[in-house]
């Protein structure tokens, strides 16, 4: 069995994705406000899925200031994609508004100030990608209304499954009739936190 490099969490981090000046803002600005944001490598990979996917109609459950939904909006562009982001704190879903603005977005990312678990089953679909995002222990009852809202064949993506408050959406997808999911534990570089989980589920 081939070895893998020396010291691969250093190797790997060395290939974060370059970024933007506004990305590195918004990344100084949460970790010097403890806000909890997806991270390069996390908001890479939500670009990937959404640009390799082609999503035209793209659900985001948690906003913060905007630095993941810029991420997706930039991914579905090309496909003219829409993508609605979803928060719950006013001045979170405001300083969102203002990032996605200064990103050149508004015409492709619209956020709206809500709780996510009231507004989800007001929301009529279908989506072709949902990124989730929000407290952990409301993942499970999100689930429950995300059957109803993500088409045959789309992509769910939920954040921080390594989180104890995860357990129970974690233990309700794997073993749901409608979903086949993966769980992926993995090194995440400037992610919140470095070590965790992410479930890739895709509806069937």
């Amino acid at each position: 069995m081939a070895d893998i490099v020396e010291n691969p969490e250093a190797y790997f981090r060395a290939m974060m994705p370059e970024r933007d000046s506004l990305l590195r803002a918004l990344e100084a600005e949460a970790e010097s406000e403890s806000i909890p944001i997806v991270g390069p490598v996390v908001g890479e990979l939500l670009f990937v899925l959404a640009r390799a996917t082609q999503a035209k109609n793209i659900l985001e459950l948690g906003t913060a200031t905007g630095y993941s939904a810029i991420y997706l909006g930039r991914g579905c562009e090309p496909a003219e994609g829409r993508v609605l982001s979803l928060e719950y704190d006013a001045e979170l879903a405001e300083r969102a508004r203002k990032n996605i603005a200064l990103a050149n977005l508004s015409q492709t990312v619209s956020v709206f100030e809500a709780n996510v678990i009231e507004a989800l089953p007001e929301l009529a679909g279908p989506y072709d990608f949902v990124f989730m995002d929000i407290e952990k222990q409301d993942y499970g009852v999100a689930l429950g209304h995300l059957e109803a809202i993500v088409r045959p064949g789309g992509l769910l993506i939920a954040d921080n499954t390594a989180f104890k408050d995860a357990d129970a959406f974690n233990q309700a997808i794997f073993s749901a009739p409608g979903w086949q999911s993966v769980q992926i534990l993995a090194y995440l570089p400037m992610h919140s936190g470095l070590h965790d989980g992410l479930c890739f589920a895709v509806r069937l």
